[in-house]
């Protein structure tokens, strides 16, 4: 997941979420009171206590003496964005739930593409899902048998 940080009048941040060290995830539970499976599914239902929290973890990187209380980001400012493993991930669950109901697929589709960071990731994901498993094999034409001399 990546956490966009759009603070108003400042610059648009992206923390990586999907990459977090043992110690931080540690900080996170002891901050957000819950297990990381827990928080990180908060976070995917745009938690605000949980989208804060790992924020602000990320963010004590460059500056450590970052104080919680400090990092009081207004509303609106923090959402969250499938990287390029969650949307694939996502893309295949969603092919298998509705392949046989194109039109809720393509829905779920849209969906997917506004949920991913980059519309680009969903784009590739989408046709790794509905591109041709098999592929026909390639049938060869003979070629003309050359002719033998007596």
């Amino acid at each position: 997941m990546i956490i966009v940080y759009a603070p108003e009048g400042g610059e648009e941040q992206h923390l990586d979420a999907g990459k977090l060290r043992a110690s931080e995830i540690q900080i996170v539970e002891r901050t957000a009171p819950g297990r990381w499976a827990d928080i990180k599914q908060a976070m995917r239902e745009g938690e605000i206590n949980a989208m804060r929290t790992v924020a602000w973890v990320i963010r004590m990187r460059a500056e450590p003496g970052l104080r919680y209380g400090d990092f009081d980001p207004w509303e609106g400012e923090l959402r969250v964005r499938l990287d390029a493993r969650e949307v694939s991930r996502y893309a295949e669950a969603l092919f298998e739930e509705y392949r046989s109901r194109p039109d809720e697929l393509a829905e779920a589709f849209d969906e997917l593409r506004e949920a991913a960071f980059r519309v680009e990731d969903a784009e590739a994901a989408i046709a790794d899902v509905t591109g041709p498993k098999d592929p026909a094999p390639e049938t060869q034409t003979p070629s003309p048998a050359s002719p033998t001399g007596s």
